[in-house]
């Protein structure tokens, strides 16, 4: 595929996205746009989500992959590819080769999750592991290439990469003509600037919101400055959009065309993972889950119809228990409690009854007896229990107390 170019920048147009779109015919899916009651709800327009996380290897990845390899030459193609990820990148380059026939080597973090190390080998790719963050991997795949004559894979700063994403906004505008505003996360801004060439091409009234973690919010500073700025230590559960410093390629095209970024915070991503779990039946991983997280922290702020896209649903088991968990407690539907009782026999099972009496549900329960905090006829019990939310955190707590109960907090 050939680009147009500027004296400082490649610049994607129109077609060539459309002729990424044409080459993964057959290839990647058209993802489906799924309603969702309960954001429309709280935007007060209508919600749709663009289902990325269904897409084959789990994410948009393997859109800007297979177009980025199908474009190099058959020498190229004989040295072999090398990719560096922590997971979507890496999956999306080992099942692009393989389909194309090309070897592929990915090198992915030492404490990468089992689950995608298993999933990227399966696809077919030699995996390497190497370093215990993604830079040091990052730089162990550039030495490789450059000791092979391998083609190293840029997950996001190059023209056919984002060329292959921007295919999702082309989807997006067939399945819902009347879109107003797209959101969509950003980590170094391959899909959103791919999203942002269709999209202004054909609807410049459409709204392109980017959403990044506020741990790891480079693009902000970057376009207060006008030019990529590095952030010296970017910290955030989603990995899939962990990145310090932007592409050159994308940020020049999300500049321009990218009408504004907001950050949400770890919490907001919980609560958004725990909604596209219990509403709308979906996995997604906490990248994927941020422009939820940034219509739940401001509902009104975005006009509709409003799509959202769930870039990637590619989250370890373990990781996704303690998210449910910070979710559900950032959504008032844990509560822990320290109570003091007096120590006789059956005031443990008044406490359990009176909780049974309002309806919290025990996760789990210390009683102490021995301590030199507690006077001689004291015991002291420390609770986590499952609510209903906000409110019925109240009600519990109050009804521990009209029990008679000494809540201590």
């Amino acid at each position: 595929m050939s680009f147009r170019t500027t004296a400082s920048h490649p610049a994607l147009i129109l077609d060539d996205v459309r002729g990424a779109q044409k080459m993964l015919s057959g290839v990647a899916r058209v993802t489906a746009l799924e309603g969702s009651r309960h954001l429309t709800e709280l935007v007060g327009s209508p919600v749709h989500l663009k289902c990325e996380n269904l897409q084959r290897t789990g994410s948009f990845k393997l859109r800007g992959a297979y177009v980025r390899i199908s474009g190099l030459t058959p020498v190229e193609r004989a040295a072999g590819v090398v990719a560096a990820s922590a997971g979507n990148h890496a999956q999306g380059v080992a099942l692009a080769s393989s389909l194309l026939g090309v070897r592929s080597t990915v090198f992915m973090p030492v404490g990468a999750p089992l689950p995608k190390v298993a999933a990227t080998r399966e696809y077919g790719a030699e995996v390497r592991l190497h370093g215990q963050v993604v830079d040091e991997t990052l730089a162990a795949a550039q030495r490789y290439a450059e000791e092979t004559g391998a083609v190293f894979i840029h997950p996001f700063d190059h023209p056919d990469i984002i060329a292959g994403q921007g295919t999702v906004g082309l989807e997006i505008l067939e399945q819902c003509p009347e879109v107003r505003t797209i959101v969509l996360g950003i980590g170094g801004g391959g899909f959103a600037a791919g999203v942002a060439v269709a999209v202004k091409a054909l609807r410049p009234d459409v709204r392109i919101v980017g959403v990044q973690a506020e741990g790891a919010a480079c693009y902000p500073p970057s376009l207060a400055a006008g030019h990529p700025v590095s952030l010296d230590s970017p910290v955030t559960m989603a990995d899939g959009i962990k990145v310090g410093r932007p592409g050159d390629v994308p940020f020049a095209l999300i500049e321009e065309l990218v009408d504004e970024v907001r950050t949400v915070t770890e919490d907001e991503l919980s609560s958004a993972l725990l909604l596209c779990l219990e509403r709308a039946k979906l996995v997604v991983e906490p990248a994927g889950a941020s422009p939820v997280a940034a219509l739940l922290s401001d509902p009104k702020a975005f006009r509709g119809p409003v799509v959202a896209v769930l870039s990637g649903g590619n989250v370890d088991p373990l990781l996704m228990q303690r998210i449910l968990r910070h979710g559900m407690s950032a959504a008032g539907r844990y509560l822990s409690l320290r109570l003091r009782l007096t120590d006789r026999p059956g005031a443990l099972a008044a406490l359990l009854a009176a909780l049974t009496v309002a309806d919290a549900n025990v996760l789990d329960i210390s009683h102490v007896r021995t301590d030199p905090r507690l006077g001689l006829t004291e015991a002291e019990v420390d609770l986590h229990l499952e609510t209903k939310g906000p409110q019925h955190c109240a009600e519990v707590e109050a009804a521990l107390r009209a029990a008679g109960f000494r809540v201590m907090g």
